[in-house]
Formats: C-alpha cells, sequence, structure tokens
C-alpha cells in the first residue's frame, strides 16, 4: 500500500508539473486555415499540453487589430505581405517568420457537373452571382481578380459579384445556394485528395500571383511558451500531414 501511494504521489506531482508548465496562446488565423487548423491546435494541445485559443477573419482586418492593440500572440496569415509589414514596424519576433503554407484558388460551386474541368462556365456569363472574397483585405479574393483579369472576364463578371466580407463568407454565399458560383480557398472543399462536395475547377497558379501564408510570432507572444511551442510545432511532421492533406503545397 505504501508503494501504490508513493507512486500516485508522484504521478499527482508529475501532472501538476504538466499543468503549471501549461499555457495558451491567442492565435489569429486566417479564414481559409479554419479546418486545418483547429486539427492542428487539438494535436498540439494533445502533445504539449498547451492550448491555442483561435480566432479566424481576414488578415487585412487582422493586421488593422494587432495596429490597434488586439491581444494576439501568433498571426497564421493568408499573404506574406502583412506579416513582413508588421515585422518591418517593429511588432514581431525578430526571426520567427516563416511559410506555413502555400494556398490554392479553386472555382466552386455546391452543384455536382456544373463547374467544368477548364472552368470554361466562368467564360459563359450562365449565372446571377460569383463569389468572391474582398480583395482589399482577403489574399484569397485579391487572387480571384488577378485571375479574372489575366482571364480577360472581369469586365464580363462585374455586375455579378457577390463579396464576402473574408473567404469563409465567399464559401458560405456558394454553399447556400446564394451564388451558382465562386473563388474559395481550395482548403475549404478538399480533403483527402479530392473534392469533398460539389464541383470544381482548381485554378493553375498562373492565373494569379502565389498565395504563400506566412506566420509570425507577434511581440506579445515573446516571452509565452505556448506561443514558441505553436510555431514550432507548424513546421512538424505531423502538422505539415494535416496542411497537406487541405490541398496546401509546402
Amino acid at each position: 500500500m505504501k508503494r501504490l501511494a508513493v507512486l500516485l504521489a508522484m504521478l499527482g506531482c508529475a501532472s501538476a508539473s504538466v499543468a503549471a508548465h501549461a499555457a495558451e496562446v491567442q492565435v489569429a488565423v486566417a479564414a481559409n486555415f479554419t479546418e486545418p487548423m483547429k486539427r492542428i491546435a487539438a494535436a498540439f494541445e494533445r502533445d504539449t499540453g498547451h492550448k491555442a485559443v483561435l480566432a479566424f477573419g481576414a488578415t487585412g482586418k487582422f493586421y488593422a487589430q494587432i495596429v490597434n492593440g488586439a491581444p494576439f500572440e501568433l498571426l497564421l496569415a493568408a499573404d506574406d505581405a502583412t506579416p513582413a509589414r508588421l515585422e518591418k514596424e517593429g511588432r514581431t519576433v525578430a526571426g520567427s517568420r516563416f511559410t506555413y503554407a502555400t494556398g490554392k484558388l479553386v472555382l466552386w460551386s455546391a452543384r455536382p457537373g456544373y463547374v467544368d474541368a477548364h472552368g470554361k462556365v466562368l467564360e459563359t456569363g450562365a449565372y446571377a452571382h460569383l463569389a468572391i472574397a474582398n480583395p482589399k483585405t482577403a489574399p484569397y479574393g485579391l487572387a480571384a481578380v488577378e485571375t479574372m483579369d489575366r482571364l480577360g472576364v472581369t469586365a464580363t463578371v462585374r455586375p455579378k459579384l457577390v463579396q464576402g466580407e473574408n473567404i469563409a463568407q465567399a464559401y458560405q454565399f456558394v454553399g447556400t445556394g446564394n451564388a451558382e458560383l465562386g473563388f474559395v480557398a481550395l482548403s475549404q472543399v478538399w480533403a483527402d485528395g479530392r473534392l469533398t462536395a460539389g464541383s470544381g475547377w482548381i485554378v493553375p497558379a498562373a492565373l494569379h500571383d502565389p498565395i504563400r501564408q506566412d506566420a509570425v510570432l507577434l511581440s506579445r507572444g515573446a516571452d509565452n511558451a505556448a506561443a514558441r511551442a505553436l510555431a514550432t510545432y507548424l513546421k512538424s511532421d505531423k502538422a505539415r500531414d494535416i496542411i497537406r492533406g487541405y490541398g496546401y503545397a509546402l
């Protein structure tokens, strides 16, 4: 009984030690990375004991919030320009910026068979609404505009555009049928190597600038062990496998 009591006491001390060293990190996450980040955060908590508190939204809005004092400690942006800008302004931990994923754009419809294999439906104009994210604040929205410009269809589709605040809202417009099709992030409609629903055309990378998505440790997270641990965890094989599974390039 004595040996059992000692063992239980040791286990209790070990648990208390883990709990004492566990911490939380406040993370601003680009909307396109919602599902993979939820999975990564769950695995991160299981593996390290630290907890990632996630907020999802448009990268441009996160920039404004960070500048105005929002308590975020780690930013996972939908572009590389915003983290670089924050770095230049002295709002990040020096040397902490890295690319965690390269995004892909897809022309998608919730209707099976609606979008053909080459995206020609975009040129036909036989639809009432085309959803995109706000190109001023959402990099995937900007990529959609670049794609339409390079295809020469901007003037034709402009009257049909429905603009979401971020890529999550653009996806919602299409998913609910309020827009017949739209440009969304591949990660929103892709899992296990295939579309999860509807029909889509993966936009060739040559039609828009690369969607390099950078992460950076913000100044507020400099002394937070959980923030540093999550930045490292995003580079792990486990996290990278999750990221690939949602259609991102690495």
